[in-house]
């Protein structure tokens, strides 16, 4: 195939992996994190004010509330929604639940808005695509490209995350091109002297999640292998090395200084108008309030990484079990089991080829010699990134392995290379491996058409037909997106009253007017006989609502929801076909049962006016529940 042609392949694919996903997304509600991080966004923008959602940086947020705000978007800003959270961190983290709620179901219109806050992300996603396409024609021609690409289109975790508004896919973006714009400072056929491309990168990193510190770690690690194993391209002789060295770290960090005064540029201009009380300590007289002005940036940018750390230690569900901290083999498992089978294939064929193509051709590179330090800085970050990721405490979903997934996808990138060296050198199993490969990535691009639209439920036949609310856990399965399934099911049956146990926390009668927040532990009599809809993350690990399976059930939304009918009557607490006993009773989030944290919150979502005694009660609460 000519260039041209696999130019135009690739832009059918990536055209194909818009429609689907964008389509996939609108007829989706609104996700558990995407009510704060819209709302935050549009009050970054209208009030220059960094409040809400402290604990993720703030670029994502921006780009997704530009369109919603350029389009009139309305918020009440003197509601205790907004005003709460200026009394510290735990109310505005309270608070911006009933806040983002209000923006989004009350203040505007649902649908609009959640639309049009998703089309940055969606564009956003198709420009990651566009970045694995440029940097894998680099890595591995144009079919290594192709491939790339097709790759990234088939990954059901990108169709599902990438148009919502949320920070995994961004990050992985802004990643991909600080690894570029980093190894092309220390690409020998390069003056260090354009350090703007690399510094805008990196701030776009940290200014999209605080889990880019990670790049400090890959920095030094590059830095630390080339001194260990030099590239041949690379100076060999000590009197060149040291000074090209010193210029390439010169570089280096004019870079990262570079990208710290962007970040506090963009912290300084969006928090001009926030109250700098949180920074009293500092005093009230004129220089005082100077001072807590110019800090308030990297103020707020601690607070919010204090906040991140704190909640990144999670528990976990995964295979039937729970656990009370992240466990190393997650990712591994999660990734295996929520990537189409041709996919996996193509991951696991490439090593052996690549290394086989080593040994057969030595003299012959796989990779260009001029793209070394690329291809050498692509195996550190994938190597970093993906430590971090297995022994990360934060081990709930896929969407926080899409930064390796994008890495592993460029990786792939010198395999049809690879397999014409491998032909070259005579081998007759090349021809029969490269249809093999076209045959597995058209198989994959099939596999997730077919999955379509329940692209973030999707589970490959690994799972050996076990419930998926038994393999995985949270935004694998469930993240609030399939209400409107859920009011479909309620319309088809004439159903006037649905208990629904839905993982979140915003009004699901917004969406199904017929839905009762309920939750499966508590089963009232009045429910006998009823169809109740519970969430697949709420049976197992959000709550311990088992008991429901033995009961007839139908799939919804591609198993993000199950569709259960009580018998009548119901057996009582603690038979082994009734509710769990209130000492088994378990808590979203896995915390157990002593504070609902879903509930707690669905208050405050529901009437602002409850946020203080709320947080009171909540505060009472973990001091009960702490051991004595």
């Amino acid at each position: 195939m000519s260039r041209n042609a696999l130019r135009l392949l690739a832009a059918s694919i990536l055209a194909l992996m818009a429609a689907l996903s964008g389509a996939a997304a609108w007829r989706e509600s609104v996700t558990v994190d995407e009510v704060t991080h819209l709302a935050a966004g549009a009050s970054y923008l209208q009030k220059l004010d960094l409040r809400m959602n402290v604990e993720h940086p703030p670029l994502a947020k921006l780009l997704a509330a530009l369109p919603v705000v350029l389009a009139g978007a309305h918020a009440d800003y003197r509601s205790p929604a907004w005003t709460f959270a200026q009394e510290g961190l735990l109310p505005a983290f309270l608070a911006q639940w009933s806040f983002g709620h209000q923006f989004l179901t009350r203040w505007n219109s649902p649908a609009a808005t959640l639309a049009l806050g998703r089309l940055p992300m969606l564009l956003l996603t198709l420009a990651l695509g566009v970045l694995l396409y440029l940097y894998g024609v680099q890595l591995g021609g144009p079919s290594g490209g192709l491939l790339a690409v097709a790759l990234y289109a088939s990954m059901p975790a990108f169709l599902a995350f990438g148009p919502l508004v949320i920070t995994d896919i961004p990050i992985a973006f802004f990643v991909l091109l600080t690894l570029w714009t980093f190894a092309a400072l220390w690409d020998p056929a390069h003056e260090p002297r354009r350090v703007w491309p690399f510094a805008f990168a990196l701030a776009g990193a940290l200014l999209t999640k605080f889990s880019a510190g990670i790049l400090i770690f890959a920095f030094l690690a590059l830095r630390l292998s080339l001194r260990a194993r030099p590239l041949d391209a690379l100076p060999g002789t000590p009197p060149q090395t040291l000074p090209w060295r010193k210029a390439r770290w010169r570089a280096t960090l004019r870079g990262v200084l570079l990208s710290a005064l962007i970040v506090y540029a963009v912290y300084f201009v969006f928090s001009l108008r926030q109250p700098t009380d949180s920074l009293a300590i500092l005093g009230n007289n004129p220089a005082s309030l100077v001072l807590r002005r110019l800090l308030m940036p990297p103020w707020t940018y601690l607070r919010g990484l204090a906040l991140f750390a704190v909640m990144s230690v999670r528990p976990t569900f995964l295979l039937g079990h729970s656990y009370s901290h992240g466990v190393w083999f997650y990712f591994p498992v999660v990734f295996a089991l929520k990537t189409p089978l041709a996919a996996l294939a193509i991951f696991l064929l490439a090593i052996p080829v690549g290394l086989l193509a080593r040994r057969r051709s030595p003299a012959t590179p796989i990779v260009p010699p001029d793209r070394q330090i690329y291809w050498r800085a692509l195996w550190i970050f994938l190597l970093i990134f993906t430590i971090f990721c297995l022994v990360s405490q934060t081990t709930i979903s896929i969407r926080h392995f899409t930064t390796p997934m994008a890495l592993m996808i460029l990786a792939v990138s010198p395999f049809p290379r690879a397999l014409g060296v491998l032909r070259h050198s005579g081998s007759p199993a090349a021809r029969t491996l490269g249809w093999l490969t076209v045959a597995l990535a058209a198989a994959a691009i099939v596999t997730t058409v077919s999955a379509y639209p329940y692209y973030m439920p999707y589970l490959n036949s690994l799972g050996r037909g076990r419930p998926n609310f038994f393999l995985v856990n949270d935004s694998n399965l469930d993240w609030n997106q399939s209400l409107p399934e859920v009011r479909r099911f309620a319309d088809q049956r004439r159903i006037d009253r649905l208990p629904l146990d839905a993982y979140g926390f915003s009004d699901p009668a917004v969406y199904v007017p017929q839905a009762a927040i309920w939750n499966c532990q508590t089963p009232a009599p009045s429910d006998a006989g009823r169809w109740v809809i519970v969430s697949a993350g709420m049976i197992l690990d959000g709550h311990n609502c088992g008991w429901l399976t033995h009961y007839s059930s139908q799939v919804l939304a591609g198993g993000s929801m199950y569709a259960f009918h009580l018998p009548s009557p119901i057996p009582p607490a603690g038979d082994p076909a009734g509710s769990p006993l209130p000492g088994a009773y378990r808590a979203l989030g896995g915390i157990g049962g002593a504070v609902d944290i879903a509930a707690l919150l669905q208050r405050c979502i529901l009437d602002p006016n409850q946020l203080r005694p709320t947080m009171a009660s909540m505060m009472a609460q973990f001091q009960s529940a702490k051991p004595r």
